[in-house]
């Protein structure tokens, strides 16, 4: 039986590449390795599937990293609010929360998982679960189907590989994509972590572990030259730090064969200038006479960080405040505008959220993501070298270019 496309890889590209291919009538097998499909799409969000972002067209592309125009018209064919409503229509009611960020109304992925398994059901897409592709076949330029592990052929006149990135490998994302399209002639951007926490020199952000920081603004400095910044939450861990600003942060670094060039300034205290900030912490001393500096600065910072932002600064934690000199209270507002970080690397590309690099996009026909070296190939989603900030974006891109792909695959003569 030779079906119209095959789809490989059952993520939410894969899903909705398949479901809209069934939508247009087009014969479709979905070939999943794992034994569930959307094992990922579980995972994100904590578990709450952050699905897409409620923002513009143009905030949205702002939130795109990595080839951003590339996916002008698979965002212009499948836009985030065409996803939600088609989410709604599948029975899974939404909510917008901080950050414009959309998730289930039930808190839960397994019930997008669930939405988009009956969608695929609806339009007669056959799904084989535990069925890994080996390769890509190809006849006279153009494919012909593909070659399962136990080495059986699956006959089709259209591929869409849909595998995911090498982020989060237990999930089945392990680079089998970059692997297939390399053999048929594309080339690929070295994949990288994105969206992934930093891992930090200075000894002393291990005693900070578990101490969250709201509202604080980073600095990435390369080479002493600012290179990005951004507001939000940061946290420290045992390794360095992480939290939703470095997260993003790291989406702009290639921190690799820059060692010992990449630092981080924190600024504790983004809404005041170290003038005003010297001024307040004057005014705390004049009201709080007699008391120890340590005891004072509870409302600047939270308790496990005194010692180590006072260490930093030069002065001692014990003195009382009427004994610290202008000199010292200076210091004091400069560290709170300026704490310095040397940044060792990033986590591996195991723990990212995303997979930077892929498949190169210059290789591929951004209007119909069908590859331009074979025909009847297409890609969409973590698979392709593009890659967006937190909130919901890079799941909308997963989305739109399974959308586009299908679609392209329904459209093209038979």
């Amino acid at each position: 039986m030779k079906y119209d496309l095959i789809v490989v890889g059952g993520g939410p590209a894969g899903m909705l590449g398949a479901a809209t291919a069934g939508v247009n009538g087009l014969k479709v097998i979905l070939l999943e390795k794992n034994n569930k499909l959307g094992r990922k799409l579980l995972i994100t969000g904590g578990g709450r599937c952050n699905v897409t972002n409620y923002c513009g067209f143009d905030d949205f592309q702002s939130n795109i990293v990595t080839n951003g125009k590339f996916l002008y018209s698979s965002l212009s064919a499948f836009n985030n609010y065409r996803l939600i409503e088609l989410l709604h229509a599948l029975g899974v009611q939404t909510r917008v929360e901080e950050g414009n960020r959309v998730f289930p109304v039930s808190g839960k992925s397994g019930d997008v998982v669930q939405a988009l398994s009956k969608y695929l059901q609806a339009n007669k897409v056959e799904i084989k679960l535990n069925t890994e592709v080996k390769q890509i076949l190809v006849r006279d330029g153009r494919v012909c189907g593909v070659l399962l592990r136990d080495n059986s052929r699956v006959p089709g006149r259209g591929v869409l590989i849909a595998t995911g990135g090498m982020s989060y490998r237990q999930t089945g994302s392990t680079g089998d994509g970059y692997r297939m399209a390399r053999a048929l002639g594309h080339s690929i951007v070295e994949p990288r972590p994105a969206l992934v926490p930093l891992e930090i020199a200075e000894q002393w952000v291990k005693e900070l572990q578990g101490v969250a920081l709201k509202n604080v603004k980073v600095q990435v400095l390369v080479k002493n030259r600012v290179w990005v910044e951004r507001l939000g939450e940061l946290l420290f861990t045992h390794f360095g730090v992480s939290g939703p600003v470095i997260l993003s942060i790291s989406s702009f670094l290639n921190i690799k064969g820059a060692a010992n060039e990449v630092t981080l300034n924190i600024d504790l205290e983004p809404a005041l200038s170290k003038e005003q900030i010297n001024h307040r912490l004057l005014e705390d001393f004049k009201l709080r006479s007699g008391k120890h500096l340590k005891n004072v600065l509870d409302d600047w910072l939270p308790r496990k960080m005194l010692p180590v932002i006072l260490r930093l600064s030069g002065v001692d934690m014990h003195k009382q405040v009427d004994q610290v000199t202008r000199a010292e209270r200076e210091r004091l507002a400069q560290t709170l505008k300026n704490v310095g970080l040397t940044v060792k690397g990033t986590r591996p590309l195991n723990e990212a959220i995303v997979t930077g690099g892929g498949v190169n996009t210059r290789e591929i026909n951004p209007s119909t993501l069908e590859s331009k070296i074979v025909k009847g190939l297409y890609f969409a989603g973590e698979v392709l070298d593009v890659d967006a900030l937190t909130g919901g974006y890079n799941l909308q891109i997963a989305f739109s270019t399974g959308y586009l792909s299908g679609l392209s695959a329904a459209r093209e003569p038979s």
